[in-house]
């Protein structure tokens, strides 16, 4: 029986099961439909720093602090049929401090960006923002509060 409660940095490595040696998220892709609208939103929009691009720009690596962000040609790693349109398949997170929320919002707002739902304090003591990437992804830049 494993004690639930012991945070997990102070469990002993691989605890007696092989996916128990997996340490960290590296990185996240996105299969972008509109890779070009894609491309745009994350490196002028998001401000993304651009770390790497491979196969004719069908795979691009943004570093997003210390992770990437990988955008990726549906199929290209995988042979999975490319989800419709107004489909999100995934929801990001960014935290940032509780100031940047709203000058996040704004900064998006400058940009022609659509807010699904504008930064407000949670329940949940988050300040969050809600919005989507070109191909519907919903994105949240939140704080704790």
């Amino acid at each position: 029986m494993t004690d639930t409660h012991t945070p997990p940095h102070s469990r002993p490595p691989f605890s007696g099961h092989p996916l128990r040696a997996i340490r960290a998220l590296d990185y996240t892709i996105l299969f972008a439909r509109d890779m070009a609208a894609m491309r745009r939103f994350y490196a002028e929009v998001m401000r993304f720093e651009h770390y790497f691009e491979l196969l004719n720009g069908d795979w691009v690596e943004y570093r997003v602090g210390g992770n990437i962000l990988a955008l990726c040609k549906p199929g290209l790693v995988i042979p999975d049929a490319t989800l419709p349109i107004g489909t999100a398949a995934t929801h990001l997170a960014f935290r940032v401090r509780r100031e940047e929320v709203d000058a996040a919002e704004a900064a998006l707002r400058a940009e022609g960006v659509a807010i699904v739902s504008p930064s407000t304090d949670q329940p949940w003591a988050h300040r969050t923002l809600f919005f989507r990437d070109p191909d519907g992804n919903l994105l949240e830049i939140y704080a704790d509060i």
